[in-house]
């Protein structure tokens, strides 16, 4: 018998989709071991390898941009437009070259987090593709109207070809799909203990007075680190290689490390609207501190989500940028609702999967 081989497509968009199906597929990985993972996206080999611990085929392609944007929080809608135009015209190559690999290499079935034309090629190539995601693209160009609702148009259609959508926590309608399963929080769990992480980085500040800043695999320019100046007692853990060398910001540089191995160490993760952040510190119950992100219609679904299960403070980006940063020293408001939010997203999907190919007769 064959081996069951994953076609992983991943958006190109920032690190968050990367990371979030990257947990599910080492979840796959360790639930079936026989699954040959083939990951397809331009987010660096050690991003993948941080939450994959065993073997994988990484094929740098991308089929889609998301949105250009110049850090975490600066979007450039005409260079975004432009650049979906191109694909759009050279959709018909981009998909025949990947349906080639994809019959070439015998993959069995595709998921995709969450490029529209993986959709496509799994009709071309005549396999099942599923997705997952907390959104589409098609939504966030469809809020900017004009002469983005062509394009949305375009990649709804696209998105309707999927064969059955894993919907993640924290989403839009999703309304282009028709075959759809509600599943839990995806992302990563800490590696290390937290006496280990703190012995490592030297962190000695009580849990109280140690925060996490994370805004995501593009950073975030002109955050106001010299707010922090005034919390000398507290630290603060960053991951980003411009920060300055304050004696209270503890940077971290080596890629093995990753935001949630710090998260069970901290009261807090200061943030922006991102889906992996958010249901990372959701799993371990740490506290959101997000700004608002209003031009990126996803934030809205995003900042209701946390405010609904999680401990939370949202702050307007003045209070981010130009604020005293007073709002450390007040508690999170509790989360809206009292229900608990599931956690079971990385297995759900991966035990969906390897049914998939056990009742396929792809095992050796």
């Amino acid at each position: 018998m064959e081996r069951p081989i994953l076609y992983i497509a991943i958006t190109n968009h920032g690190f968050g989709h990367a990371t979030r199906v990257a947990a599910v597929a080492a979840t796959i990985q360790k639930l079936c071991p026989e699954v040959l993972l083939i990951l397809v996206t331009t987010a660096p080999r050690w991003l993948l390898e941080c939450y994959i611990e065993g073997d994988f085929i990484h094929r740098p392609r991308a089929f889609d941009l998301g949105v250009v944007q110049a850090d975490s929080l600066t979007m450039d809608k005409e260079a975004t437009l432009e650049k979906l135009l191109e694909i759009k015209k050279n959709q018909r190559s981009i998909i025949a070259s990947e349906v080639n690999f994809i019959r070439q290499n015998r993959v069995h079935l595709i998921l995709a987090d969450i490029p529209f034309l993986a959709a496509e090629m799994g009709k071309a190539a005549d396999i099942p593709c599923w997705m997952m995601s907390n959104f589409g693209f098609d939504f966030i160009y469809r809020s900017w109207g004009d002469r983005f609702i062509e394009v949305a148009d375009w990649i709804s259609d696209c998105y309707s070809k999927c064969d059955h959508l894993f919907r993640l926590p924290f989403h839009e309608p999703m309304e282009a799909f028709e075959y759809v399963t509600d599943v839990g929080l995806t992302g990563g769990s800490p590696r290390y203990c937290a006496d280990e992480i703190r012995a490592m980085w030297s962190i000695t500040a009580p849990l109280e007075r140690t925060i996490l800043l994370t805004f995501g695999g593009l950073g975030l320019q002109q955050i106001p680190y010299e707010r922090l100046q005034k919390f000398s007692d507290w630290q603060f853990i960053a991951f980003d290689h411009s920060a300055p060398d304050l004696p209270n910001i503890v940077k971290i540089s080596d890629h093995k490390f990753r935001p949630v191995d710090f998260m069970p160490i901290c009261s807090r993760v200061v943030s922006k609207p991102g889906y992996s952040t958010f249901a990372e510190a959701t799993r371990l119950d740490i506290p959101i501190v997000s700004v608002t992100r209003d031009e990126f219609a996803e934030a809205a679904f995003l900042l209701e989500g946390i405010s609904t299960y999680n401990q939370h403070q949202i702050l307007t980006p003045s209070e981010f940028f130009d604020g005293s940063w007073d709002f450390l020293l007040q508690p999170p408001q509790p989360p809206t609702s009292s229900k608990h939010i599931a956690k079971d997203g990385n297995e759900a999907i991966a035990h969906a999967v390897i049914k998939y190919f056990g009742e396929c007769g792809n095992f050796k």
